[in-house]
């Protein structure tokens, strides 16, 4: 028998791990954002509660990529009934962790429990994917990630060109979030149109690089790798304030490498401990301190799980 409620929770996700631009993502231990999915007897979708957004995001399922989402599971399984849902964020907006994919993923695996779960994930990549692209487009470094867990190689829009890529051990992650909004469209706005031979042959040598460094373990050889990248980073570290700062900082304190989680601001600093990686997001958290803008930092981990859901 069905559940009446489920509540489903995807985590966040850094996305291009530097020079894997739209093509790589990592799912994290925390923050999540939680979508609870209960049956109404009128179809459709209806959104009862946002928390946690500061009033920033619609109501109005349609505009909403929880509710995106939603309608779409229900579409693909012919429900005749239809859900309201409760979403809570735990991912804060224009963040650069993953916050619309996030709620896409938790609303599609929430309702899909709800309704006996008749979709594998292959199938729910889909739906989390419609919610996503109605904010961020239409690509799946973040959302892929966060349905399937772990990290991912992206080569396209469908679960057969999603791979699973090594978690090596040891692996700590100290993120520093100032409290800047930076929209994935006005990131994306200042990318180059085209790029010189010589900085394609660069950059495909420093994803060939990191995935070596995945699967051998090698987090100094993945940091460096990490921070190669020619193409994006320059294009959008004005939008990154104090990015240089934060970086330098980091490497004072141990970090093997710093880079721009997804669209940013927020910057990621792998580690080799969960000793350097707290002495790293103090150091990071020191700097927007000196520099008079608000900030959070986290320690945390990569996830292996994806999203998760409980009945309520």
């Amino acid at each position: 028998m069905s559940p009446q409620a489920v509540e489903a929770r995807a985590n966040a996700t850094v996305a291009n791990l530097g020079v894997g631009f739209d093509i790589l993502g990592m799912a994290l231990q925390e923050p999540f954002d939680i979508v609870r999915a209960e049956r109404e007897s009128a179809p459709g979708v209806r959104i009862e509660a946002i928390t946690g957004d500061d009033g920033q995001l619609s109501r109005e399922a349609h505009r909403n990529t929880a509710g995106i989402a939603a309608a779409y599971v229900l579409q693909q399984i012919g429900a005749r009934e239809g859900v309201r849902l409760s979403v809570h964020k735990g991912l804060p907006l224009a963040s650069g962790l993953g916050s619309s994919a996030a709620s896409a993923v938790a609303a599609a695996v929430a309702v899909n429990a709800l309704f006996g779960e008749p979709l594998d994930r292959a199938a729910l990549l889909a739906a989390s994917l419609e919610g996503e692209a109605a904010v961020s487009g239409r690509h799946a470094d973040n959302v892929a990630p966060a349905l399937f867990g772990g990290i991912t190689l992206v080569l396209g829009t469908t679960a057969e060109a999603i791979y699973s890529l090594p978690i090596p051990p040891n692996l700590h992650l100290a993120l520093v979030t100032p409290g800047i909004a930076v929209p994935t469209a006005q990131a994306r706005a200042v990318l180059p149109q085209s790029v010189p031979l010589k900085a394609m042959i660069h950059q495909t040598a420093q994803v060939a690089l990191l995935v070596r460094a995945l699967y051998t373990g090698d987090l100094a050889l993945l940091g460096k790798a990490m921070e190669s990248d020619s193409v994006i980073e320059p294009a959008r570290a004005h939008l990154m304030r104090g990015l240089a700062e934060v970086r330098a900082a980091a490497r004072a304190q141990g970090a093997l490498g710093t880079v721009i989680s997804g669209a940013g601001p927020t910057l990621c600093a792998m580690c080799d401990s969960d000793t350097c990686a707290r002495r790293v997001a103090q150091a990071m958290g020191a700097i927007y301190a000196e520099l008079q803008l608000p900030a959070t930092v986290r320690v945390t981990q990569p996830s292996a799980q994806g999203a998760a859901w409980r009945a309520v």
